[in-house]
C-alpha cells in the first residue's frame, strides 16, 4: 500500500507542537483534533514518525472510521474493513478500547465485537477457522467518541516517551515528551544558555541537548511495527542510518545545565546524559536553588519545580524564593511548569502567557515569562 492514514497522538495542549513536527518531516496534515494529528504517508513515514517525533505519544495506523450507535452496526462496519491488507495470517491482534459520550459505552463488549468482526473477516480471506496468533503483534484499538468509531493499529509499542536513555528512576519524573514540548514552546535559541535549577533525573536538559545535537529521540529503541512483515527491515535501517548521519558534532558544550539539591539524582542525570549521547554538551551540578547565580546577560530557565499538596508550605516558600532570585534577571526568559494555580501570586509576577499541559495525568499550567531577545551582532 503506497499511502496510509496515520495518527500522531498527543497529550492535551501539545497538538500545535506535534503538528509542526509532522510538517517538518514533510507530511501532509489532514486533520487536527484534541489529542491527535492526522496525516498521510507511506511505510517510511511510519518509521520516520516513530523515530523523529519528540512530543507525540504514539503513532497509530488508522484502518477505518464510521458511525456506530449499536453493536450490529459496529460489527458489520468493522468486518467490512480491509484487515487482511494489514494483518498477516499469524498476527497477534489484541483489542483494546475506550468510549466517550457514546451509546456504546460498555468497552469490554465493544472489544469483543471488534475482535469477532476481525476474525470473521480473516476467516474469509485465509480460509481458516482458527488463528493461533503466534506472530508479530498488531495492537488494535476501538475508540468511540460521540458515536463515531475509529479503528487503529498501534505502530509504536511502548509510548514514544520511552527514549531508551532513562533506565534509572526518580520520584515524580517528567515525561520526556512533555519536556521536549516545553522546550519547543519556549522557542529556546540554542546559542543561549538553558538552565534547569530543579533538574531531577535530567530530562529537560537532556531533551534540550538532544535537540541541539539533532539526535532523533527514537534512535535507541525498538517499535512494534519493526516486527511487521508489511515494512521491510531495510526501510528501518535506512531511516536510522540517515538519523545517525544527521547528528551534529560541533555543538558548543555547557550551554545547557541542570542543577539539583539532591546528589543522588545528579548522579542519575549524568548517567542518563551518557546513555543519550549528550554528556559532552550538558553539565549537571549539585546545587541548592538558594545558591543560584549567573553572570550571563541573556538566558533561559526551563523547569518543572516541586509541587503537590503534601509539600504545600515548602513549595509556597520555594516559589517566593524563585521570584526574588529570578525576577531581577530582567533579560532572562522563564518557563515554569507546575500544578499550583497560585504560582503567579507567589512568584510575584503575572506570566506573559499561560498554557495548560498535562504531566502524568496531572493538570498543570506552563507559565511563560518572555525576556527580550539579545541585540543582533553585526
Amino acid at each position: 500500500m503506497d499511502k496510509y492514514e496515520l495518527i500522531a497522538t498527543t497529550t492535551f495542549g501539545v497538538e500545535s507542537i506535534v503538528k509542526q513536527e509532522v510538517k517538518d518531516l514533510g507530511y501532509d496534515i489532514k486533520e487536527v483534533k484534541n489529542g491527535k494529528i492526522v496525516f498521510t504517508g507511506d511505510e517510511k513515514a511510519i518509521c520516520r514518525a516513530n523515530i523523529w517525533l519528540r512530543s507525540a505519544e504514539r503513532v497509530l495506523l488508522k484502518i477505518g472510521e464510521f458511525p456506530a450507535t449499536d453493536f450490529d452496526q459496529l460489527y458489520e462496519s468493522c468486518k467490512s474493513l480491509p484487515w487482511s491488507e494489514y494483518l498477516p495470517e499469524d498476527a497477534s491482534f489484541p483489542v483494546t478500547g475506550k468510549s466517550v459520550k457514546s451509546e456504546l459505552h460498555h468497552v469490554p463488549s465493544c472489544q469483543s465485537i471488534v475482535k469477532k468482526a476481525i476474525v470473521d473477516n480473516m476467516q474469509n480471506k485465509y480460509k481458516k477457522k482458527w488463528f493461533d496468533e503466534d506472530g508479530p503483534e498488531y495492537k488494535i484499538e476501538v475508540a468511540l467518541l460521540k458515536d463515531e468509531a475509529t479503528l487503529t493499529i498501534d505502530t509504536s509499542g511502548w509510548g514514544l516517551h520511552k527514549r531508551g536513555y532513562r533506565d534509572l528512576t526518580t520520584k515524580a519524573p517528567l515525561q520526556e515528551t512533555i519536556a521536549a514540548a516545553m522546550i519547543y514552546l519556549s522557542r529556546w535559541d540554542k546559542d543561549r544558555i538553558l538552565i534547569d535549577p530543579f533538574c531531577g533525573s535530567g530530562t529537560i536538559p537532556i531533551e534540550a541537548a538532544m535537540i541541539a545535537k539533532n539526535i532523533a529521540p527514537g534512535l535507541r529503541r525498538d517499535f512494534a511495527a519493526q516486527k511487521w512483515p508489511n515494512i521491510s527491515q531495510k526501510i528501518w535501517d535506512d531511516v536510522r542510518q540517515q538519523a545517525l548521519a544527521n547528528i551534529k558534532k560541533d555543538v558548543e558544550p555547557r550551554l545547557i545545565m541542570g542543577t539539583d539539591i539532591n546528589s543522588d539524582v545528579i548522579g542519575i542525570s549524568c548517567h542518563h546524559a551518557q546513555k543519550a549521547g549528550v554528556e559532552d554538551i550538558v553539565h549537571f551540578q549539585e546545587k541548592s536553588f538558594a545558591d543560584f547565580s549567573t553572570s550571563r546577560k541573556y538566558g533561559y530557565i526551563i523547569t518543572n519545580p516541586p509541587y503537590g499538596e503534601r509539600i504545600k508550605e515548602d513549595v509556597e516558600s520555594l516559589y517566593k524564593e524563585m521570584g526574588k532570585t529570578l525576577l531581577p534577571l530582567e533579560t532572562w526568559s522563564f518557563y515554569i511548569l507546575t500544578s499550583d494555580m497560585q504560582f503567579e501570586a507567589l512568584f510575584g509576577k503575572q506570566a506573559s502567557k499561560r498554557r495548560k499541559l498535562y504531566n502524568g495525568g496531572i493538570k498543570c499550567n506552563y507559565y511563560q515569562y518572555y525576556g527580550p531577545w539579545p541585540p543582533k551582532s553585526n
